[in-house]
């Protein structure tokens, strides 16, 4: 192969070709081994294309003989070309922890309710004995539940991670890659869910809510988070009070939302407060949340299917697991998370000059609609979202210091 380069670059019909005709190559190797002598001779021809000139310029080298050769078939290998193929990428963490989290349900139910029909089919001194054998072996149980617990604090502890903007301590499973490429397939299921409702770009609705995005973003421009996202503005034509941003950037804003607002400050508020959820990374930290909390009420699955007796308590059962995890922690999180972007979305909107004294006024609209409406209202213990009255009060105090 060294002898072949050196020929071709010696070559001066090989200093006439340019670089960008080297995609065109064409190997052809043959091996040819006569049998009635031991020399062999060893032909390889390189075939140059030009595509641009039509001209074929082919070389014939032939090497002194070496050791001998066995007789075989000929190797015929010409008139492919070299390729390579597509590259396959893994899918999501996130994506993956979607499609694996019903079935560790299934799983935690069947065990769980296979090890209630293992016991209940034991005879009464078989289960003294498993009672016996379980009690003699209660401190080897006691460290392997030990063992088990540092395993978990240990996982946890090593993938804390600090907030941006606000420097708090976070639980962070997922790393920022993955999320964006699971916001990607979201952005791509949301624009395919509302591509018969997009305003026009043209729309003067649609223009406001991207010049009001610029301008934010341009006067933010020193956060660093800021300049590693690329914003882009999706307004969807639909009475829903409701605006939010992927964290790929992806901004979508309802027309119900653009009714609800009374003014441009109050646009600029809700924006910064939807653009601060994803400079803060909040949808990877309260997938990360939800991913342990799964993991860990595995174990309780098991426990309620395997010691309940009958399968309409161990449901039971199972439904009251479920909703006191979503009550006492997922909830309460989600409105951790809302708070901390209602103060960070005033900074934003603070630093882009708007009138942070409209946020309250914002909310405080809110409430009055859902009063005339007749709507029931949640408790704010019931929702994921703060109470409008109580984040009017927090507005009010943060505003001296935005």
């Amino acid at each position: 192969m060294a002898l072949l380069c050196g020929s071709l670059f010696r070559s001066s019909h090989f200093s006439l070709l340019s670089s960008h005709l080297i995609g065109n190559l064409r190997v052809c190797r043959r091996a040819v081994y006569p049998q009635s002598s031991w020399r062999n001779t060893i032909s390889t021809s390189v075939r140059l294309r030009a595509s641009l000139t039509g001209r074929t310029t082919s070389y014939q080298i032939y090497p002194k003989a070496t050791a001998p050769l066995p007789c075989g078939p000929v190797l015929t290998p010409c008139g492919h070309y070299f390729h390579t193929s597509a590259r396959l990428r893994a899918l999501p963490a996130p994506l993956i922890w979607m499609i694996i989290k019903p079935l560790q349900k299934i799983m935690a139910i069947i065990l769980g309710r296979s090890i209630r029909k293992w016991w209940v089919a034991l005879p009464d001194k078989r289960q003294q004995l498993v009672r016996k054998y379980a009690w003699q072996k209660r401190w080897h149980l006691a460290g392997g539940a030990g063992v088990a617990i540092m395993i978990v604090a240990l996982f946890l502890l090593t993938h804390l991670d600090e907030s941006p903007l606000t420097g708090r301590t976070r639980l962070l499973v997922f790393s920022k890659e993955n999320y964006m490429e699971m916001a990607a397939l979201t952005s791509d299921a949301y624009m395919e869910e509302y591509a018969e409702l997009l305003v026009p770009v043209t729309d003067p609705r649609h223009q406001v809510v991207k010049g009001v995005v610029q301008h934010l973003a341009q006067r933010n421009k020193d956060i660093p988070e800021v300049n590693d996202i690329s914003w882009t503005v999706h307004v969807v034509q639909s009475p829903s009070v409701n605006a939010f941003v992927l964290p790929n950037g992806n901004v979508f804003i309802f027309t119900g939302m653009l009714e609800a607002i009374a003014d441009v400050h109050q646009l600029t508020i809700i924006l910064g407060h939807e653009m601060a959820h994803a400079l803060l990374g909040h949808a990877a930290e309260q997938a990360s949340m939800s991913h342990v909390l799964e993991l860990l009420s595995v174990v309780l699955l098991i426990a309620i299917w395997a010691m309940c007796p009958h399968d309409s308590l161990s449901m039971l059962g199972h439904w009251v697991q479920g909703k006191l995890r979503e009550l006492l922690f997922q909830r309460p999180f989600s409105r951790k998370l809302e708070a901390e972007a209602d103060q960070v979305g005033l900074q934003l909107a603070a630093k882009a000059c708007a009138d942070v004294r409209a946020g309250p006024v914002f909310w405080q609209q809110m409430e009055l609609r859902d009063q005339l409406s007749g709507e029931p209202t949640l408790p704010e213990w019931l929702s994921t979202h703060p109470s409008h009255r109580n984040r009017v009060a927090q507005l009010d105090r943060l505003i001296p210091e935005v």
